[in-house]
């Protein structure tokens, strides 16, 4: 395994992922992230509001990984209840064609597969002005049923985003799949 980390980061170069993050995430990791693409896209010199959209992105996905994940780190003795368990998944931030991505990934249950399939594929049809629309109907609807918010994430990114959300879904076995994202801005 040791002497296929190389490779690994020589793969991740060759796509352009310079930041790559899987495992437990967390409010506090998320902070530490942002700080990091921060100073890295500000030696890099870019603009404030391409460095500001990428990390709303990355926040967006990764809140999508908190609440969404169904891989947790198991419970551990004497955590409180707000940390009680830690949502798994992966991110990554690049660049290719002279555009920042930022790639997600996440275990979720196959019954909701169709359901995020199926809103995706909507928002991918969809023009920015039908996306600004959307977003502000779904706005005064607040939460639906499951979800942790008003259910704007994919649309906010979906309308930031340069190109349409790009997505997948990897069945792991009956009750799993693997959600991978991709948004370019």
């Amino acid at each position: 395994m040791i002497a296929n980390l190389y490779e690994f980061k020589k793969d991740l170069n060759k796509r352009g992922v310079f930041f790559c993050f899987s495992g437990p995430v967390s409010q506090d990791l998320l902070v530490e992230i942002g700080a990091t693409l921060k100073q890295k896209m500000r030696l890099e010199e870019a603009h404030n509001s391409t460095a500001l959209r990428v990390f709303s992105m990355v926040v967006e996905q990764a809140q999508n990984i908190i609440h969404y994940s169904a891989e947790k780190c198991p419970k551990e003795r004497g955590l409180t209840e707000a940390t009680d368990e830690l949502s798994i998944g992966i991110i990554a931030v690049g660049y290719e064609s002279e555009r920042y991505f930022v790639l997600c990934g996440n275990r979720i249950y196959n019954k909701d597969v169709g359901r995020l399939r199926d809103k995706l594929s909507k928002l991918q049809k969809m023009d920015r002005d039908a996306l600004k629309k959307l977003y502000r109907q779904e706005r005064k609807k607040g939460p639906g049923p499951g979800s942790k918010g008003a259910g704007l994430g994919f649309i906010d990114m979906a309308k930031k985003a340069c190109k349409p959300i790009e997505f997948d879904f990897k069945r792991i076995d009956e009750k799993f799949s693997f959600f991978s994202s991709k948004i370019v801005i």
